[in-house]
């Protein structure tokens, strides 16, 4: 998760399923300063990263890199995550870089089966968790950071109301939260889509349905992406706060309560909003060396950067999810106003893989028409 001081909203990782060949502009950000028109790959001298709107680094950290490798860092953002993984099969013969950071396990098997990535074992895993290698005995994609998809509340709210907030998929469908919760298109959003494969996760294939058609009699809403639904309908964000959102109730991440808090002035004791601990989703972000890079051998010293305990200690506050490495140390902030979630709904990639496409098709006929 990225933050915007200027207009007080805050930006996460928004992966959307939109058309593959419409909205594909790129924004091209070099972290040293290099030629607009220069081809992505044809420097041996520079290693391109390409990746959605949310990756955001300290300059000094990405500069030690540069320092350490010989490389120059180049970041290419292709718009939300969903559309950069897209644009990344689409161009795969003729990539736009060397490395893509931002595929996540919900969508994971996608870019795998349709040859994203070429294998690199990167230095460094023996430091990061085994659970997140989704895919360590090929090591087509490299785990970067993880964190949990999870209903949000103001806590205000709740507080002027004296009513208790939700604490489980199954409060939300009680009367009390009716007209409360607005959460993304699952067709067009990762925490969308990570939600919906909680509800599946939790429910079973025979149960989520009916949970869903309690969940829309209980008035659940539904927009298009992250963006409207945290910083427009969510009274609890300050975004939501200046656009006069209603909605006491989002779909989010367990780390969106640390940046509303940090990124207050003056800092709150707690943060305004928190998390609704029985609602949460596991999600994974992945990087990987692209099939056909220019740069190979930049791209896998950024791969192996990328895990490094210093760019996994910087992610915290830059991007707000938690790194991989079990070495890294969280900064101070970031720990206190953090919520730790035990017990998050997980499922597992082949299980995802087999079943995604059709439980949003079941879905959107199921909850929007």
């Amino acid at each position: 998760m990225s933050t915007s001081k200027v207009t007080g909203k805050v930006t996460r990782k928004k992966i959307t399923a939109v058309s593959l060949v419409t909205g594909l502009g790129l924004v091209t950000l070099s972290a040293c300063g290099g030629s607009d028109g220069e081809s992505a790959t044809s420097d041996s001298k520079t290693v391109t990263l390409v990746s959605h709107d949310s990756f955001a680094a300290s300059k000094d950290v990405l500069k030690e890199f540069e320092k350490q490798s010989g490389y120059k860092v180049k970041v290419l953002k292709d718009g939300d995550a969903g559309q950069a993984v897209n644009k990344a099969i689409l161009t795969k013969d003729n990539p736009q870089g060397d490395v893509f950071f931002g595929v996540d396990n919900t969508l994971l098997s996608r870019a795998l089966d349709n040859g994203l990535f070429q294998p690199y074992e990167a230095k460094g895993l023996e430091s990061v968790a085994e659970d997140v290698q989704l895919d360590k005995d090929k090591h087509r994609v490299t785990p970067i950071d993880s964190g949990e998809i999870c209903v949000n509340y103001d806590k205000k709210y709740f507080a002027d109301h004296k009513l208790d907030p939700p604490a489980s998929f199954d409060d939300l469908t009680k009367p009390a939260y009716k007209n409360l919760l607005v959460t993304e298109n699952a067709s067009t959003s990762s925490p969308g889509l990570g939600f919906l494969l909680g509800t599946a996760a939790h429910y079973g294939d025979d149960g989520w349905q009916d949970y869903w058609k309690k969940l829309k009699a209980n008035g659940v809403k539904v927009v298009d992406g992250w963006e409207q639904a945290y910083n427009e309908e969510f009274s609890g964000s300050a975004g939501g706060k200046q656009a006069g959102g209603d909605r006491p109730l989002v779909v989010s991440y367990a780390s969106s309560p640390p940046v509303e808090a940090i990124y207050s002035d003056p800092q709150p004791k707690t943060a305004p909003t928190g998390v609704a601990t029985g609602t949460c989703f596991r999600q994974i972000e992945f990087a990987g060396l692209l099939s056909n890079a220019g740069n190979e051998k930049g791209g896998e010293a950024l791969l192996d950067f990328l895990i490094s305990k210093r760019f996994q200690e910087d992610m915290p506050l830059n991007m707000f999810v938690d790194p991989v490495r079990e070495d890294a140390q969280v900064p101070a902030d970031f720990v206190k106003y953090a919520v730790k979630v035990d017990d998050p709904e997980t499922m597992a990639p082949d299980t995802i893989a087999d079943n995604r496409d059709q439980w949003v098709r079941s879905w959107t006929s199921l909850v929007l028409k």
